[in-house]
């Protein structure tokens, strides 16, 4: 590792997504391994924040960076870094637009409330010398409807912590688990899940369906009706982050997201750099998110249509009968996670966007 000679300031009040938040986590360890140190900043107002920094001793900073979901901590941020002379470099990770507007529905389209938080968030990204993005589709909301010129964003996968997710020998479970593991909203189709299970004809497998959520309940009532002797169904409560990678490695098959919002074909999910990273094959659904990857199943994704039960089904019996034999699909999720999503493309691309 190169001596530490560059310094990057970490800007932004952590709420509930702090360095520990697994994005923010990832992007500062590819940072320090890349020879950078790390200088948090926690305003104790996201408004006032240039002023509270101007009464710290920040040297030698080349760089703000503006953490993910972080809104309301741009424009200060800009204020300061071009006092100082230094790019500002924004990951939102989402836009509160399309969630506010888009997901929660919470504004209708046309509206004016809507309009006046799109405006809003165009001027915040306006603000950025750099916005970081996590998906290709997300490049291009942000180039499309929040404004901000497509060569000046930046794609880094959210990836996996590899120090955490990665491949060993622990025995998977018997009978075969399939496991989902997230929140039970509309994005994750974990309705869908459920209601796959009368078409699945594939070998005898456990359906493991962890974590919790406001659509829990609904779930656990369709799969309470399921008849099929070939699937065990339990559903567990989460667990601590740092058992989640081993609980992944137990597993056979890992499932994504089948949401048809149209949030869900913009994102890959956490758990699938998570599960691919454990060398786990993944059934999800297809957005435009994903780059060009290879053939349904031959890189350890099998892919299904959204919010379509008795293809969540299929896709399914495929990838418990291929990964049956682990012999001959051991290396091959890895690989791909490796080939398009690793901690070292985003160190690449870091290299290519930072100052030197």
């Amino acid at each position: 590792m190169s001596k530490v000679t560059r310094r990057i300031l970490w800007w932004g009040r952590f709420g509930s997504y702090g360095p520990d938040y697994p994005r923010n986590r990832t992007i500062i360890e590819c940072l320090k391994s890349m020879g950078w140190d790390v200088v948090a900043y926690q305003p104790r107002i996201s408004i006032l924040a240039h002023f509270e920094a101007a009464m710290h001793p920040f040297e030698n900073i080349s760089a703000v960076w503006v953490p993910c979901f972080r809104q309301r901590d741009v424009g200060a941020a800009a204020k300061w870094a071009k006092k100082k002379g230094v790019p500002l470099i924004f990951d939102p990770l989402i836009s509160a637009y399309d969630k506010r507007v888009n997901e929660r529905k919470k504004f209708p389209v046309e509206s004016r409330a809507a309009k006046k938080v799109l405006h809003w968030e165009q001027g915040i990204f306006s603000m950025a010398d750099v916005i970081v993005a996590d998906t290709l589709c997300h490049q291009e909301y942000f180039f499309e409807v929040l404004n901000y010129p497509r060569e000046k964003i930046v794609v880094l996968p959210v990836s996996a912590e590899e120090s955490l997710f990665y491949p060993d020998q622990t025995p998977v479970a018997t009978p075969p688990e399939v496991l989902f593991f997230g929140t039970f909203i509309g994005l994750q189709g974990a309705r869908y899940i459920a209601e796959s299970l009368r078409y699945y004809q594939g070998p005898p497998i456990c359906l493991t369906m962890l974590g919790e959520g406001p659509e829990r309940a609904e779930v656990e009532q369709i799969a309470s009706g399921n008849l099929n002797k070939n699937i065990v169904v339990k559903f567990e409560d989460w667990i601590p982050f740092a058992n989640l990678p081993g609980r992944i490695r137990r597993s056979q098959v890992c499932l994504g997201v089948f949401g048809v919002g149209e949030k869900s074909f913009r994102v890959i999910p956490n758990k699938v750099y998570q599960a691919l990273a454990c060398d786990k094959p993944v059934v999800t659904m297809r957005g435009g998110a994903y780059p060009d990857m290879p053939e349904n199943g031959a890189g350890g994704i099998y892919w299904s249509k959204a919010g379509n039960p008795q293809d969540l089904a299929f896709q399914l019996e495929l990838a418990v009968d291929d990964h049956n034999n682990t012999l001959s699909s051991q290396g091959k999720a890895r690989l791909l996670y490796d080939t398009y999503f690793s901690n070292s493309i985003i160190r690449k691309r870091l290299e290519q966007m930072l100052p030197p």
